[in-house]
């Protein structure tokens, strides 16, 4: 059975860093994507990245591109969204999101297996 489970939320000031992890467990990653996404209170999931087991590829939101990455550790099966130079607008829970199609950009009602979420929290 599919499980994600995603960690490293907390509270850091603007201009500081974090660095999710997602575990991953039920499914072969090659033949997957797995995504990050984020909502706000009050707004859409938004899909942040993605990353696709077919080809490697990464895929970044513009509202992050140039700040944030997403990798992958295959050995521990987790996935990690490195987070820089964060703004209060990233405040949000923060999940992650898996589906056995390359789905890109990450589309949040084209995702079928979610983690829980884990808070995010950029003061100003």
């Amino acid at each position: 059975e599919v499980h994600l489970v995603e960690s490293g939320g907390g509270l850091v000031q603007a201009g500081g860093s974090l660095r999710l992890s997602c575990a991953y467990s039920g499914f072969t990653f090659d033949d997957y994507a797995i995504g990050w996404f984020r909502q706000a209170p009050g707004k859409e999931r938004e899909g942040v990245s993605c990353i696709l087991g077919t080809d490697g590829s990464t895929h970044y939101a513009d509202s992050i591109k140039g700040r944030f990455t997403i990798s992958i550790d295959n050995a521990k099966n987790t996935v990690y969204l490195q987070m820089n130079s964060l703004k209060p607008e990233d405040t949000g829970v923060y999940y992650c999101a898996a589906d056995p199609a390359s789905i890109a950009p990450p589309t949040a009602e084209k995702y079928s297996f979610w983690g829980q979420g884990t808070q995010v929290t950029v003061s100003s």
